[in-house]
């Protein structure tokens, strides 16, 4: 701001200068015998009248004579007087005196008053505008410095004669290099001399200062500056407060370093995160370098042991500048406590431990590396080692150095890293315990998922499994390749609403009922609607909780079954994202199927889509994750944004590439970020089993069927090269026939297919289910299906809308394993 003309002198204008006051002269009586014209003017009494006149004579009051005593008696003792008289004007007004008094000895041994009087209010003025001169050099705390246009000093009060050690006399003429350190010194004299080339006052202006007679303490003072003026508006100088502001700017920074570290530690449920968020907040504005080690189960995840003295891990360092970081042990790195360091001292007393004295904080860097010490100790004056201390519990040590930093840590600053590390103790406490509860759902859901995806005559199989990020949790995401009978295979993906253990818990218990379901050779719909009533009381078994992210409330499925005999393709979904086909010529497309409700819901149905698949095909199954925006939303724009990049994902060079290439592509497209959601892709390219591999006849139902049926095993099992099949395989449709004849309806189809097992499927309009039964010894029948349990690796039953299959399964010779107990 532009600062008016101000003008420089000694002091104020004195009213009692000789020049510009009213004076008399009394005698030893009392009487008037010296009368000036200013008196004259000041009172309207000439000297003809006043001379001789008593001086009480001329005062308001007669009571008043008691002040001219007082003047008197003080005079006698050789003091001069000084006060305010009440005097009357010739024309009868009232005027208030200020009147100094002083005893003159003369020749002769008699005594005469000497008075020099003005205006009371110039007086009282005057004594003001001295009174505040004074103060300001004489008793102001707030420094002050008057400067001549070379800037060399003309004058300094006594708060500036404390800051240089200095009796304030022997300033003048100095500048101020002579008292700060070459930094400080351009820093103020740039300000003054802005001051004085533009005229415009700087106000409060904040700054270091170092002094040079105790360059081992930094302040920080508060400067305000003013051009000074004369009368005809000349630039006589520049006047600069100093104020030292150090107390307070230290507690201004120790609160903006308070709500910066509420603001920044603890943003994430990461350890690591939360050591290095320590670190950033303590460096540069609290130390020059700080380390974070934590106790070693800590840094797994795990509870401390209570007491527990080390070893350590290093979590975060930082260091001001950062190469000196290289100097110290690195992230990760785990040491022992060395007894006797500071450090060992703080895990023990479980309190902070302050080491500022002479060659201490150098010898206390033992924990470092060993041809390191030399480096780090010489410039290092001042230590300061904090626990880490959450539920009563040791978590580590925050350890802080200083060395560019020229004061060393005060009570004050052990508060504030106190504070530091009581809250980010709370956070990593919270992370650790949050990453020992995410690993346990973690390693839950990876010993519910498949290891390894069975390898199966009627598809190649390749998949990917990204599991959430930590922030969200572990979710309900599963896939699943099943094998069925008749080479048949059933694809599954399901993702079960929610994240954590229990949707991990709950996301097995439907893998395991899938399989269950699958056995028993259930259509898809049929699969998803007991999938749908078991989700349903899932839910109803819940014990009631305030915590929503416990509430599984439902899941989503896709269920496909794929025949390579017949290149059929049945899938239903309970609202899960389509599945993506891939043809052998590489068009792709979104299957067009029934939604479906999601799982949970009850009591809505599901339907079955039918499809033809050429040989070849790449069926892509996935959960929504994979399509989900992650950080850039999930609106309907950007998921149809991304089943396009899928769908090109999905088309190769060829269609020869690899699934696992695949794979990669999709992952390389979509998850270039990391997933807020559990990802699953399950990918199946189909095959066709060959012609000469299977076998199909229609027998009519008819008590020849039997035979009919014998004689044709034998027939295909000679061409296929299986003679030694002949009798087991043979007994076995025999008995199957005989079934179907005896207990089902309409015609019987047969069915042999070769691969690595030689499977019997016999095929009825009757959907009755046989039961196998030990017949006791006087029973005609019943053994039927016990000799074929014992002759067949598996067999089991399956439905269809025209009715039921019987099947087997027979090891072939050259690959028969041991027998296993029949399904």
């Amino acid at each position: 701001m532009d600062t008016p003309v101000t003008t420089f002198s000694e002091g104020p204008e004195d009213p009692f200068a000789v020049g510009s006051s009213a004076s008399a002269v009394l005698d030893d009586r009392g009487a008037v015998v010296g009368w000036s014209a200013r008196a004259e003017a000041l009172l309207g009494y000439p000297a003809e009248e006043a001379l001789g006149r008593p001086a009480a004579a001329f005062l308001v009051d007669p009571r008043d004579r008691s002040v001219v005593m007082d003047a008197v008696a003080t005079c006698v003792r050789g003091e001069g007087w000084f006060g305010v008289v009440p005097v009357r004007h010739r024309d009868g007004r009232r005027v208030d005196v200020g009147c100094r008094v002083r005893a003159v000895d003369r020749d002769g041994g008699h005594r005469e008053w000497f008075l020099v009087g003005a205006p009371a209010d110039e007086v009282v003025q005057w004594e003001t505008d001295r009174s505040v001169l004074d103060g300001l050099f004489g008793r102001s705390p707030i420094g002050l410095s008057v400067h001549a246009p070379d800037l060399t000093i003309l004058r300094v009060n006594r708060a500036i004669a404390k800051f240089s050690g200095m009796p304030v006399d022997q300033h003048r003429g100095l500048r101020t290099s002579d008292f700060l350190i070459e930094r400080d010194t351009d820093t103020v004299e740039g300000q003054l001399r802005e001051v004085l080339d533009t005229g415009r006052s700087s106000v409060f202006a904040e700054q270091p200062c170092v002094l040079r007679r105790d360059p081992g303490r930094e302040l920080v003072v508060s400067v305000s500056a003013f051009r000074l003026h004369d009368p005809a508006g000349r630039v006589l100088g520049v006047t600069q407060t100093v104020e030292d502001v150090t107390d307070r700017h230290r507690a201004r920074r120790r609160l903006a370093l308070l709500n910066e570290a509420s603001a920044s530690i603890g943003t994430t449920l990461d350890i690591a995160g939360t050591a290095r968020e320590l670190a950033q907040v303590a460096v540069p504005d609290l130390a020059d370098r700080v380390c974070v080690d934590l106790l070693e189960p800590v840094a797994r995840g795990e509870e401390p042991l209570k007491d527990m003295v080390g070893p350590l891990r290093r979590a975060a360092v930082r260091t001001v500048p950062p190469d000196v970081a290289e100097l110290m042990h690195p992230v990760g790195h785990t040491m022992d406590v060395p007894p006797g360091t500071v450090q060992a001292r703080c895990l023990a007393e479980r309190k902070p431990v302050l080491d500022a004295g002479p060659g201490g904080p150098a010898a206390s860097l033992s924990m470092e590396p060993e041809d390191t010490r030399d480096l780090l100790g010489p410039d290092t004056h001042s230590l300061l080692v904090v626990p880490l201390v959450a539920r009563g519990l040791v978590l580590g040590l925050l350890s802080l150095w200083r060395s560019r930093r020229l004061e060393p840590f005060e009570e004050d600053d052990v508060t504030l890293a106190e504070e530091f590390a009581s809250r980010a103790a709370v956070c990593i406490d919270n992370a650790r315990r949050y990453t020992q509860q995410h690993q346990a759902a973690l390693t839950l859901q990876h010993s519910l998922l498949p290891h390894t995806v069975p390898r199966h005559p009627a598809v190649d199989v390749a998949h990917l499994y990204l599991p959430a990020d930590a922030a969200a949790g572990v979710g309900g995401d599963w896939f699943d390749v099943i094998p069925l009978s008749g080479l048949r295979v059933a694809l599954v993906v399901g993702d079960v609403v929610g994240h954590g253990i229990h949707a991990a818990a709950t996301m097995g218990r439907l893998r395991a009922a899938v399989h269950t379901l699958a056995n028993l050779d259930l259509t898809p719909d049929e699969v998803l609607s007991h999938l749908d009533d078991l989700v349903d009381r899932l839910a109803a078994e819940q014990e009631p909780t305030d915590d929503l992210s416990r509430q599984v409330v439902g899941a989503t499925c896709l269920y496909a079954v794929y025949d390579p005999v017949s290149r059929g393709c049945a899938i239903a979904r309970a609202g899960h994202p389509p599945p993506a086909l891939v043809t052998p010529d590489g068009r792709v497309r979104l299957l067009d199927l029934p939604a479906g409700p999601p799982l949970g819901l009850g009591g809505l149905p599901y339907e079955s889509a039918e499809l033809e698949l050429a040989e070849g095909s790449v069926l892509a199954l996935y959960t929504d994750g994979l399509v989900q925006a992650g950080d850039r939303g999930t609106d309907e724009r950007d998921v149809d944004e991304r089943v396009a990049d899928l769908c090109t994902a999905l088309t190769g060079p060829g269609p020869d590439r690899a699934l696992e290439e695949t794979c990669g592509a999709v992952r390389e497209a979509l998850l270039y970020d990391h997933p807020t959601d559990d990802v699953a892709l399950l990918v199946a390219r189909t095959r066709v089993l060959a012609e000469e591999k299977v076998a199909t006849w229609e027998l009519p139902a008819e008590a020849t069927a039997a035979a009919r049926a014998r004689t044709l095993t034998a027939s295909r099992l000679t061409e296929w090269g299986l003679e030694e099949l002949h009798f087991t395989t043979e007994l076995i449709v025999s008995e199957l026939v005989t079934n179907a004849f005896r207990y089902g309806g309409g015609p019987i189809t047969l069915r042999l297919i070769r691969d690595r097992h030689l499977i019997c499927e016999v095929s009825d309009t009757s959907s009755t289910s046989p039961h196998l039964r030990r017949a006791r010894s006087t029973d005609e029948g019943g053994r039927g299906l016990f000799l074929v349990a014992q002759l067949t690796e598996r067999w089991g039953t399956r439905y269809t809308r025209e009715g039921k299959t019987i099947w087997t399964e027979q090891a072939l010779p050259a690959v028969r394993p041991e027998r296993s107990r029949p399904l």
